[in-house]
């Protein structure tokens, strides 16, 4: 059975970007460090430049997943990544309007909900990850019930607005399990599970 797992880069006080979608700040310590991750897709990010801790971090998750769950916001603000996601995954978009000219990627658009999208991708991933991305569809799969995990890649960044991880969730307090916790270089990785 598939782990649902919501992975995301959050600034301290929990913003996964700043104001007009600015990301600089927060995804810094993909590109900041001496150890390489390759990705799947060169032609958009040839490789993760991280420090060797985040690096395994990196590498634990890639090999492990098996789909992705994104929202139609993330899909569009990444230009669906040229066809291919950078992990190499199989990526579920939810969305209300399928976009078109992506019938050969390996992309699925799913119109009738976050659970929908998270039950396809799940058979899909087998006993792999299935990684949630994106903060509304993340808040969504939240209020459903839907995830196993939650890992946040916390920066040592104050950007005082943005774009708010868990604005909008329902049914708190949703309690978590004591996190396992990987120290980084300009970044903490907190990995919960949903209790």
């Amino acid at each position: 059975m598939a782990t649902v797992v919501a992975d995301l880069t959050v600034s301290l006080d929990g913003f996964v970007a700043g104001p007009d979608d600015g990301i600089d700040e927060i995804f810094g310590w993909f590109t900041s460090g001496n150890t390489t991750v390759p990705t799947e897709n060169p032609d958009i990010i040839p490789a993760f430049q991280t420090d060797e801790a985040s690096a395994a971090e990196l590498r634990s998750s890639m090999e492990r997943l098996g789909a992705l769950v994104i929202g139609r916001r993330t899909f569009d603000l990444a230009g669906g990544w040229g066809g291919k996601h950078p992990l190499g995954a199989p990526v579920w978009v939810v969305t209300h309007d399928p976009p078109s000219g992506f019938e050969d990627a390996p992309f699925t658009f799913v119109t009738n909900g976050v659970d929908k999208a998270v039950e396809q991708a799940s058979a899909a991933a087998g006993d792999g990850l299935v990684g949630v991305n994106g903060p509304n569809i993340a808040q969504q799969c939240l209020n459903a019930g839907l995830l196993d995990a939650l890992r946040l890649s916390v920066v040592p960044v104050l950007l005082g607005e943005g774009i708010p991880y868990f604005a909008g969730l329902e049914n708190t307090p949703i309690r978590l399990k004591t996190p396992r916790v990987v120290e980084g270089d300009g970044v903490t990785h907190l990995y919960y599970e949903v209790s």
